[in-house]
């Protein structure tokens, strides 16, 4: 029994760690610079295609929600006449 409380112990800290497994180039520095360019783009958009696309879709739902959440108050708004 005790043997199984240790071994569970030992996976438990072997599994919640905070050491980085895989060792990646720090690209903080590239990125700094590419957002702190002066180049007249909006900061949301600096990242490039991927910004822009996001950016379009966000606004595109963000308006069409806005669009039908109108429509359905207007037609709530309203009530069918019984026949």
């Amino acid at each position: 029994m005790l043997r199984n409380l240790l071994a569970l112990r030992q996976v438990t800290q072997r599994t919640i760690s905070t050491a980085p497994r895989r060792h990646w180039q720090n690209k903080v520095a590239e990125k700094q610079k590419l957002f702190q360019e002066d180049n007249g783009i909006p900061v949301h958009l600096k990242g490039g295609v991927t910004d822009a696309l996001l950016y379009r879709v966000t606004m595109f739902l963000t308006i069409g929600g806005t669009a039908y959440a109108i429509y359905q108050l207007a037609l709530a708004s309203f009530p069918k006449k019984q026949n």
